[in-house]
């Protein structure tokens, strides 16, 4: 077991966590940041996979970091990645619960919880478009991402429907250029 390996482990998903505005999905650039560019730990097609792993499998989005967790350090990684990732805001989460019930109706925190919808938006959309350039899965790849985005915004469909429909485009597309 490399300890060092396991305490950046921590450290990165732990510092991560305390700026998981919007949830685990707006943290998918840094985290893809840190584990490719900066520790070369993964590649892009590599990281692209564990992402959707973490998003196809049902549970919380934060599976990413177990998955990457495992991935670099087996059980031991997988344990201190998960951890470090829910450990800090599952704490900030019971604080802020407590502050907001308590200054509820003071302007300052009315207006901070206002300006935190385009932030948590902005840091959402900004992972969209890491995960869709990380997966390296062509025009084809954009074409479907840009799909299904547009028909989940634009029908009242139920979403699985347009996932199950992407994987058979993309499977199509793939099996024509074989």
């Amino acid at each position: 077991m490399n300890g060092r390996l396991l305490f950046q482990i921590g450290w990165i998903f732990g510092s991560l966590s305390l700026i998981s505005i919007g949830g685990a999905n707006v943290l998918i650039p840094e985290i893809h940041r840190q584990v490719v560019e900066t520790h070369a730990w993964l590649d892009s097609e590599s990281f692209a996979r564990l992402f959707a792993i973490s998003q196809a499998a049902p549970g919380p989005n934060i599976m990413l970091a177990s998955i990457i967790g495992w991935h670099l350090a087996g059980l031991p990684g997988l344990l201190v990645a998960t951890v470090a990732i829910v450990g800090p805001p599952s704490v900030m989460a019971l604080l802020a619960g407590r502050g907001m019930r308590r200054w509820s109706e003071t302007r300052g925190l009315q207006v901070l919880t206002i300006g935190l919808v385009p932030v948590a938006l902005g840091l959402m959309l900004a992972s969209g478009v890491v995960a869709t350039r990380a997966a390296h899965a062509g025009w084809g790849g954009y074409v479907i991402t840009g799909g299904v985005a547009l028909a989940v915004f634009g029908t009242k469909r139920n979403p699985l429907i347009w996932m199950g429909l992407g994987i058979i485009a993309f499977v199509l597309s793939q099996s024509f250029q074989a």
